[in-house]
């Protein structure tokens, strides 16, 4: 009797991973009533969920301590720096070490502002299969397209946009006080960091932290698909 049992657990499991890898492979339209939605449909219901996070979240980045506000992706020292932090609000030089900071996050800001554009051409290039693996794929299917085909030339867009504006923001002033001030202390190992890589990486972390989020609501939340397509469209990712 155990083995009759055993043996049909293991072929209901095969049976259940047999049918869903068939259902993942069925054309999309199968999966509507009627083939209500095109392959052109889906394709432009996930352009439009990623213009979406586009618009709610990364441009809400751009804003005035846009990442300085934001405790998801709020900029913290690098490792080396922190120490610089502490020791300078203990000889209460708290001030200048919050403009550090500040500044630093406002450089981020500042750099995203480039990143629409770049956007944009990847949603533009997004072909039907890329649809279709986003929108069955996982909860964060979309972000990881975002970040394969945009990750390098957003990388090449934000370096020399914060390198620029550590002097346009007064980081690179602030920083040089700060760190001045830290070297000058007393038997205390001499920094001197270059900021400029450590919060373009930071930045962009934080780019595909706020596309995630709004990911997340419009799989999740049915009030977040902000129009008819939307709803159809995710209505596919809910089924499977």
């Amino acid at each position: 009797m155990k083995k009759i049992i055993v043996a049909a657990m293991v072929l209901s499991l095969t049976s259940c991973a047999e049918l869903n890898h068939i259902v993942n492979n069925l054309p999309l339209e199968q999966l509507t009533k009627g083939g209500a939605l095109t392959n052109l449909d889906i394709s432009n219901g996930l352009k439009a969920a990623l213009d979406k996070g586009i618009s709610d979240q990364v441009s809400k980045l751009t804003a005035e301590k846009g990442f300085y506000n934001n405790q998801l992706v709020k900029i913290a020292l690098p490792a080396e720096l922190k120490k610089v932090d502490e020791t300078l609000r203990k000889f209460g030089l708290g001030d200048l070490a919050d403009k550090g900071l500040i500044a630093l996050n406002a450089t981020a800001s500042d750099a995203v502002k480039t990143a629409t554009p770049i956007f944009v051409n990847a949603i533009k290039r997004m072909n039907f299969n890329d649809a279709r693996a986003i929108l069955m794929g996982d909860n964060k299917a979309a972000t990881t397209y975002l970040t394969k085909t945009t990750n390098n030339q957003l990388y090449a867009s934000f370096n020399p946009v914060i390198k620029n504006s550590f002097d346009k923001v007064g980081a690179a002033e602030i920083w040089t006080q700060l760190i001045t001030k830290y070297n000058q202390i007393p038997f205390i190992s001499k920094v001197n960091p270059d900021l400029t890589d450590y919060v373009t990486q930071k930045a962009l972390s934080g780019v595909y932290t706020m596309i995630a989020v709004e990911e997340q609501k419009i799989r999740t939340d049915f009030s977040e698909r902000s129009s008819a397509l939307l709803q159809k469209v995710f209505a596919l990712q809910d089924k499977k």
